[in-house]
């Protein structure tokens, strides 16, 4: 029997955030996010809910561990998170107050 799935999930700050134009689905987002020490890419299913520029500057809690993925040529190296709307569509997760950047999630 193999153990729980040790994921570390960190607070990161969207940098920038603009539309995933190659991709399938119209609703992903290139995002850029801080994590204080270092910045990563991640591609986020989040066109139902937000806009590109009402996103930048929104701290969010990332997956960071879980490799990278590659999406229509765009390395994704975080997993951000959200959780579903009443229509099951992504809606970001995030602290509610500002917190240091990079700081994981327990």
């Amino acid at each position: 029997m193999s153990g729980p799935l040790e994921t570390t999930v960190r607070v990161g700050e969207i940098r920038s955030a603009e539309r995933f134009e190659e991709a399938r689905k119209p609703e992903l987002f290139k995002l850029e996010i801080d994590f204080g020490d270092e910045t990563r890419q991640s591609a986020a299913q989040l066109g139902y809910n937000h806009d590109p520029a009402d996103v930048v500057g929104r701290q969010v809690l990332c997956a960071v561990d879980l490799g990278t993925v590659n999406i229509a040529g765009f390395e994704s190296e975080a997993l951000t998170l959200g959780v579903p709307d009443a229509d099951g569509n992504p809606m970001l997760v995030g602290p509610d107050a500002d917190v240091p950047l990079g700081g994981e999630l327990y």
